[in-house]
């Protein structure tokens, strides 16, 4: 019995990966990303969480300004060793129009970003990329959780005195912020058809 070998990318370089080598690597599982120039994989996604992820981007979409514009799924280049992939951004159109970088948003083009807690990314989304995002100048962070089969939202803003983020409220059943754009949005929603 023969085993295949492992992908060059298994193996890190010396000093961990950087950004610049993290998005060009090919073969990843989908939904790799890159914290403290290590690479953290996914676990397989409940339905909810692919759920408020479509609600939530598709009411960010609809109802920002036509200076801004709501994406999934797309990494954000941080720094030499941060390459986070939120769950839902919220960028500049510009941004969101460019054509390269194709594959990643730099910080100063998210206005927000958004994650939806797993089990398996709870630590990561309540503490490590809140503070990453905080550091990198995103002015805005939502924190998305499922509490017992309800959506919960937290939402907070960078506050420029401390660089750090400062909770501004705790949404349930319905979102309703004027932050960082006029944003109403019914949370039961989420899984009901013909709405997410």
């Amino acid at each position: 019995m023969s085993v295949e070998p492992l992908p060059d990318w298994v193996v890190p370089p010396p000093g961990g990966f950087t950004a610049e080598g993290f998005l060009r690597l090919t073969g990843l599982p989908p939904h790799t990303e890159l914290i403290d120039g290590s690479l953290v994989f996914a676990g397989p996604r409940e339905k909810w969480h692919s759920r408020v992820i479509n609600l939530l981007t598709g009411q960010l979409d609809q109802q920002a300004p036509a200076e801004l514009r709501a994406d999934r799924e797309m990494t954000v280049r941080l720094g030499k060793r941060q390459a986070p992939e939120p769950d839902v951004v919220v960028v500049t159109a510009e941004a969101y129009a460019r054509e390269e970088p194709s594959t990643y948003y730099l910080p100063q083009d998210v206005v927000l970003a958004l994650e939806a807690v797993s089990p398996d990314s709870e630590d990561r989304d309540r503490d490590t990329k809140p503070r990453k995002y905080a550091a990198a100048g995103i002015p805005h962070y939502w924190r998305v959780e499922n509490d017992r089969g309800r959506t919960v939202v937290y939402v907070y803003e960078r506050d420029p005195a401390t660089g750090a983020y400062a909770l501004t409220g705790i949404h349930h059943e319905r979102l309703k912020t004027p932050v960082p754009f006029p944003v109403d949005i019914d949370l039961t929603a989420v899984g009901r058809r013909g709405q997410s």
